[in-house]
């Protein structure tokens, strides 16, 4: 039996995760769950890290762990596996000379896809942004998360029916049902996982996560942090899109990246910030929004107390 996949190990200690006493209380709490073996599901806005504490929660489980993104074109068999290709034994028979026998044999050859191989091999299931896909493609994981059991029956495979390994976790992220390209998961399905909802961080978290992925001054970041925070509470979905975590660090990155400053007396600066958070907007929304982050940039990255030039050095996290 061959498998159409390699699973990975993820270090511990990963340079790039950020860690506060906020993130490590999400990520204790994710532990309890699947140290227990119980399904966890990772749920919230974009940029409140839901990858990377599934990755980190992965890492610590200790397991190889097999990645899965969600696409609207999956199908069972892109879970499960299939036939690809086919195998050709040929025999030759001269045991006695005055007789010849040739005999071919032709066999479809079974490939293991990437549930079937975390299954079988107790390895941890990451599915990242798993309501992407249509829930049709996810009811093969039904079975496997109550009754520990893979339905391979439909499949026309030989395995039937496989026993799911006792170590094996399963890991499930995905962004609320409004944002586009997402689709209602079955009730079933979520009834299976326990669900974590990831909001934003505390200000000292997302000062923390901008320092450290950026390399920009922990007072520059601080800066940054306070006008993004500022306008995500002045435009609570009012003007669509409210800017994550994610905006900050962008800002935080070009603005270290051409030495620039974190202050209104820098026109690139504050032109950054008008592109990064406005982005998402539709045109009837842009002026509004603009002049919210024109305040927000004025009232903490003003000329008193404003941020020297930031020094352009290669950063290790960023």
């Amino acid at each position: 039996m061959r498998q159409a996949t390699s699973p990975i190990m993820i270090s511990k200690e990963q340079p790039g995760f950020v860690k506060t006493p906020a993130i490590e209380k999400i990520v204790h709490r994710a532990m309890l769950y699947a140290s227990a073996g119980l399904p966890i599901h990772l749920t919230g806005p974009t940029g409140t890290g839901k990858t990377s504490i599934a990755m980190q929660v992965a890492a610590r489980l200790g397991r190889p762990v097999v990645i899965v993104h969600g696409d609207e074109e999956f199908g069972t068999s892109d879970f499960v596996g299939g036939y690809q290709g086919y195998s050709q034994k040929s025999v030759k028979d001269n045991f006695i000379h005055s007789v010849k026998k040739n005999q071919n044999e032709l066999r479809k050859i079974w490939v293991d896809n990437r549930l079937t191989v975390a299954c079988k091999q107790g390895h941890t299931f990451l599915y990242d942004e798993f309501t992407r896909s249509r829930p049709e493609a996810n009811n093969i994981l039904l079975s496997v998360l109550e009754e520990r059991t893979l339905d391979m029956s439909g499949q026309q495979s030989n395995d039937g029916f496989v026993k799911v390994h006792p170590e094996f976790t399963a890991i499930f992220t995905s962004n609320p049902l409004e944002y586009a390209g997402v689709h209602k998961s079955q009730d079933a399905l979520r009834d299976r996982m326990v669900t974590l909802r990831l909001g934003t961080y505390d200000r000292a978290s997302e000062v923390a996560i901008v320092e450290a992925k950026s390399g920009i001054a922990h007072k520059d970041a601080e800066r940054i942090v306070d006008l993004v925070r500022a306008v995500r509470k002045a435009n609570p979905r009012n003007h669509g899109h409210i800017p994550s975590i994610r905006a900050g660090i962008r800002i935080a990155t070009i603005t270290k990246n051409y030495g620039g400053k974190v202050a209104t007396s820098d026109g690139d600066f504050v032109q950054a910030c008008i592109d990064i958070m406005d982005s998402e907007q539709s045109d009837a929304d842009h002026g509004s929004l603009k002049d919210l982050i024109v305040t927000a940039v004025k009232e903490h990255c003003g000329s008193k107390g404003a941020g020297s030039k930031t020094k352009n050095k290669s950063n290790s996290q960023a």
